[in-house]
C-alpha cells in the first residue's frame, strides 16, 4: 500500500471517501459473505474454484476497506474557505492557457485520491498539478512531459 499519510483532500473528496467506505463495509462486505457461503456449499474446498475466487475477492475487499480508512484516518481535508484566489493549492478550479497551441484549459487541482483527469481534476502531484501549485494569476510556468516541455500561463483561479 502506498503512504497516505497527511494525504490532502477536498470536502468533496473526504464525504466521497467516507461514502466508498461506507458502501463497502454495508453492501460489498455481505455481497462477499454471500458468495463464500454459496461457494462453500458446492463441496470439496480443496478444488473448488468458487471458494477460491469468493476468499480472493475477500482478500481484495478488506485491503481497499483497510487502505480507505488509514485514508480517512490521516486525510489532511481542505476547507473551501481556505481555498485561495490568490495563489493555486489544492481546491483551486484554474485556467491554464497553453502558449504555444493558444488553448485554454480549465482545471481543478485535487488530492490524489481525488484525480479523474476526464473530468478535469488533477493531482497535486501530476506533473500540472506540481508544477502549477503556489502560482499566481498572469504567471508563466513550464511543465516537462514526454512530448517537450509545455509552457503554461495562469488565467484564472477560482474556488
Amino acid at each position: 500500500m502506498a503512504e497516505n499519510k497527511g494525504r490532502t483532500v477536498s470536502k468533496a473528496g473526504y464525504a466521497k471517501l467516507q461514502e466508498d467506505l461506507e458502501y463497502l463495509v454495508t453492501v460489498r462486505r455481505s455481497e462477499v459473505a454471500q458468495k463464500l457461503k454459496e461457494a462453500r456449499s458446492f463441496g470439496d474446498l480443496s478444488e473448488n474454484a468458487e471458494y477460491d475466487e469468493a476468499k480472493n475477492d475477500q482478500a481484495i475487499l478488506e485491503a481497499r476497506i483497510n487502505e480507505l480508512e488509514y485514508i480517512i484516518a490521516n486525510a489532511n481535508v481542505v476547507d473551501d474557505d481556505d481555498i485561495s484566489v490568490d495563489e493555486i493549492g489544492v481546491g483551486s478550479v484554474i485556467k491554464l492557457r497553453d502558449l504555444e497551441l493558444d488553448e485554454i484549459e480549465e482545471l481543478q487541482i485535487v488530492g490524489s485520491t481525488e484525480s479523474d483527469p476526464d473530468e478535469g481534476k488533477i493531482s497535486d502531484e501530476s506533473p500540472i498539478g506540481k508544477a502549477a501549485l503556489g502560482k499566481k494569476l498572469g504567471e508563466v510556468f513550464e511543465v516537462e512531459a514526454p512530448m517537450g516541455t509545455i509552457k503554461f500561463e495562469v488565467i484564472d483561479i477560482s474556488k
